[in-house]
């Protein structure tokens, strides 16, 4: 059993959520169930580490895994066919333009062992508010005025909770993470959340650690009063050389 959420934006002790690394059978990091998609309770459940997971036909259910996948922003791994892209091909990256676009595209492109999405309307509808408050971001690839590939999540002071990807054209979505990755280190952010554990992120530098040293990540990179505000526009082209 899990406990059900009171109309407070509070959460159960992290220690009891279930699964973890002596725990394999059980589902990894089930903390709770129901509650709302607030502004208020979104931040809260992210400033400890708590994300929300769910399918439609359930109850909003929140998650934090042990262990958790992170990737620091300066050990993100550019394999040499990246590289490339990234030096010569012709795309334009973009913050914040298009945040609807970017979780429609990631709530509807298909994804191997996938049916159905965990961004359901409900999901799309509390990320859309917050944006407009200035905490969720879009990292966004355009090509030809077309956009191609991208990412969103939430940023907290030093602390940026990647959410989801999407990818219309090869590496569209790993510009995207390489771009973002740089933009974060410039301004000595500490760490990526990726959730949970992944070939393909852990291909590109991300790592496990465990829920205690999260935790302790958390303490350090999210002050408690951090400013949200929309991200310019005009820094984060430049990072890689390329030509059109």
């Amino acid at each position: 059993m899990i406990p059900w959420l009171p109309a407070e934006p509070v959460f159960p002790p992290l220690a009891t959520a279930l699964g973890g690394p002596d725990k394999p059978d059980e589902p990894n990091g089930l903390l709770a169930a129901g509650g709302d998609l607030s502004p208020t309770r979104l931040l809260a459940a992210y400033r400890q580490g708590i994300f929300p997971w769910y399918s439609g036909d359930q109850p909003i259910l929140w998650w934090n895994p042990d262990p958790r996948l992170v990737l620091v922003p300066a050990e993100f791994h550019i394999r040499r066919s990246l590289a490339k892209t990234l030096r010569n091909s012709a795309y334009e990256i973009r913050l914040d333009s298009a945040f609807a676009e970017v979780i429609h595209a990631c709530a509807t492109t298909p994804r191997d062992g996938q049916p159905g999405t965990w961004i359901v309307p409900t999901m799309q509808d509390a990320y859309r508010e917050l944006h407009r408050l200035g905490h969720a971001h879009s990292v966004e690839t355009w090509i030809d005025g077309k956009l191609v590939g991208g990412l969103y999540g939430v940023a907290i002071g030093r602390m940026f909770y990647g959410e989801s990807m999407f990818s219309h054209q090869s590496d569209a979505s790993k510009i995207a993470l390489a771009h973002l990755c740089a933009y974060l280190s410039a301004r000595d952010f500490g760490i990526i959340d990726c959730q949970m554990e992944t070939n393909h992120l852990t291909s590109l530098g991300a790592r496990p650690i465990s829920r205690d040293a999260f935790a302790a990540a958390l303490r350090i990179f999210t002050p408690g009063d951090t400013p949200a505000a929309a991200w310019p526009n005009d820094a984060i082209n430049g990072h890689f050389r390329r030509t059109a």
